[in-house]
């Protein structure tokens, strides 16, 4: 059976735009896949003194009156942090120039206000101002409408060159190189070497994952340093642990311009597919000298 477009006389009418609802991607949104990852997809555990039990894993950011109220099984009954325990930390960003991704140069319209970043990703017909032109361009042409039994006006099918179309475009994804630290403390060498053998496996022989959230992926490098900055050594006074530094570079991309955003996040223009330039005594208003002021002026 024919498409509807196909009736108004649109040649080659394909109606198969899918529509889909994802979240947007911001920095907010990598540094949850990231953490998650770490948290919820690794999932390390350690042999403690209760046994085999989950590490915990905590962002970096948070104040430590934050962490006496809502993370106390982290703190002992002294306030100290208890150990094992993982930490992400968010260390740097970068918007390389050498990784631009598949959109880069300037795009969109409205490049005086240095606003750019709008990609096109689809086009439809506007299907009821489509046939409005149609329906005009026949009644020119034929003299007599026809009816179906339901009495309803019907022509010849014909090309309608006069289409209009609705397209649709999107803020384009820009990408930005994120570099995180995983910071491991332990009490014992024996948690250490359980806890590190997960990470140094990651990716592989080339180092190399990938995370995700809210349908958005992100690639994901393992650096090759594996930082120790253990104090066991020391002969003092100070708590015994063991600390190793973990980076990660990912590159990720954000849309939009967030909550400070004055744009639609979906901007949608349609064609024009006429363009009329009126007379100029239409345009004035001007009254025709003959008809008693009731006749107008043709456009």
């Amino acid at each position: 059976m024919a498409s509807d477009d196909q009736y108004r006389g649109v040649k080659d009418a394909k109606d198969n735009i899918q529509v889909e609802e994802f979240f947007p991607s911001t920095l907010e949104t990598i540094d949850t896949a990231f953490f998650d990852f770490i948290d919820k997809k690794m999932n390390n555990h350690a042999t403690t003194n209760k046994g085999w039990k989950k590490v915990p894993v905590m962002w970096v950011a948070a104040e430590r009156s934050f962490l006496t109220k809502n993370k106390k099984e982290l703190l002992d009954s002294d306030g100290a942090l208890i150990y094992p325990l993982i930490s992400v930390e968010r260390t740097g960003m970068q918007k390389s120039l050498s990784r631009k991704g598949a959109y880069h140069g300037i795009s969109g319209d409205d490049i005086d206000a240095n606003r750019f970043g709008r990609i096109t990703v689809a086009r439809r017909v506007v299907r009821d101002k489509t046939n409005n032109h149609s329906v005009a361009d026949n009644r020119k042409i034929y003299e007599s409408v026809k009816r179906t039994p339901g009495r309803q006006s019907y022509y010849p099918k014909r090309e309608n060159k006069k289409v209009v179309y609705e397209t649709l475009s999107m803020p384009a994804p820009m990408y930005v190189d994120m570099t995180y630290s995983v910071s491991i403390r332990t009490e014992y060498i024996q948690q250490m070497n359980e806890l590190l053998s997960p990470f140094i496996t990651l990716g592989g022989a080339i180092n190399y994952f990938v995370i995700g959230k809210d349908g958005h992926k992100y690639e994901v490098f393992l650096k090759e340093d594996l930082a120790q900055t253990n104090n066991v050594a020391n002969m003092g006074t100070e708590e015994r642990t063991y600390i190793t530094n973990i980076s990660f570079e990912v590159i990720g991309y954000i849309i939009g311009e967030g909550p400070n955003g004055d744009r639609p996040k979906i901007i949608k223009r349609e064609s024009a597919v006429r363009v009329k330039i009126g007379r100029e005594k239409t345009i004035f208003g001007d009254i025709p000298e003959y008809g008693k002021g009731k006749s107008k002026y043709r456009d």
